[in-house]
């Protein structure tokens, strides 16, 4: 029997909670999902949207990767709370630190991947996850970044800037109606970064609400970094 594959539905795939560990002493909660049967082909390290304002590791895009792609597109899909966060799946030691502190959480989901042998690391930031990204990712052994929505309230114009001599991927997706930053304000921020691909999204807003922009967001993130799943099945068969 098949059934159409939207909303909170999670496709087969291996799932293992886990914990990452701080250099400074704190231990985080997360998930592990990888495909059901085989190998990942690459690897997503998710960065969830504002702990302040609701954001965490079951941020909704977030979570629907973690249900949809390790089946349809073969990804690892790694999601974690950043300190102090608290989900379903419980809540980070620590407190939000604004992006400084969090430092040492993408330091902790960069050395979890390299422990488990995960391939091809792409960091996935949402909102402020995308600051994380932007500010730290230049740091570790990925192959690239995908911005959600990304705000650049905490990302300075230099670490922006800082990409653009570095080779690996940089991939912005930006709302039409964001509401804090817009294509054509993205495309003169993100201008320093010659190389980078900015995808603006006709009607998108900020937190990708309804099916139609959760498909186009997994679409463009798949897009990147395992074009040869597209397109994406809308419909799945459990037999």
């Amino acid at each position: 029997m098949s059934f159409e594959i939207r909303g909170p539905v999670q496709l087969p795939a291996r799932r293992e909670d886990i914990e990452l560990h701080t250099l400074d002493d704190l231990t985080l909660v997360g998930e592990l999902a990888l495909p059901q049967d085989r190998d990942p082909v690459a690897t997503l390290v998710t960065l969830h949207p504002l702990p302040t304002a609701g954001g965490f590791m079951d941020s909704h895009i977030l979570r629907k990767a973690a249900g949809r792609l390790p089946a349809l597109a073969d990804l690892a899909v790694l999601r974690f709370n950043t300190r102090g966060t608290t989900s379903p799946r419980g809540t980070s030691e620590g407190a939000f630190d604004g992006g400084v502190g969090e430092v040492f959480d993408v330091a902790a989901a960069m050395a979890f991947v390299r422990e488990r042998g995960l391939p091809r690391p792409w960091l996935v930031g949402w909102s402020f996850g995308t600051e994380l990204a932007l500010k730290y990712g230049r740091d570790h052994d990925i192959e690239g970044v995908i911005l959600l929505s990304p705000p650049l309230h905490r990302a300075t114009a230099d670490e922006v800037a800082a990409w653009a001599d570095d080779e690996r991927h940089v991939v912005i997706v930006v709302p039409e109606f964001d509401d804090y930053l817009r294509p054509a304000e993205a495309r003169e921020r993100f201008a320093a970064i010659p190389h980078a691909t900015l995808i603006a999204v006709e009607g998108g807003k900020h937190l990708w609400v309804g099916e139609n922009q959760t498909r186009r967001v997994l679409t463009e993130i798949v897009a990147a970094v395992n074009p040869d799943a597209l397109p994406l099945a809308e419909e799945w068969d459990d037999d």
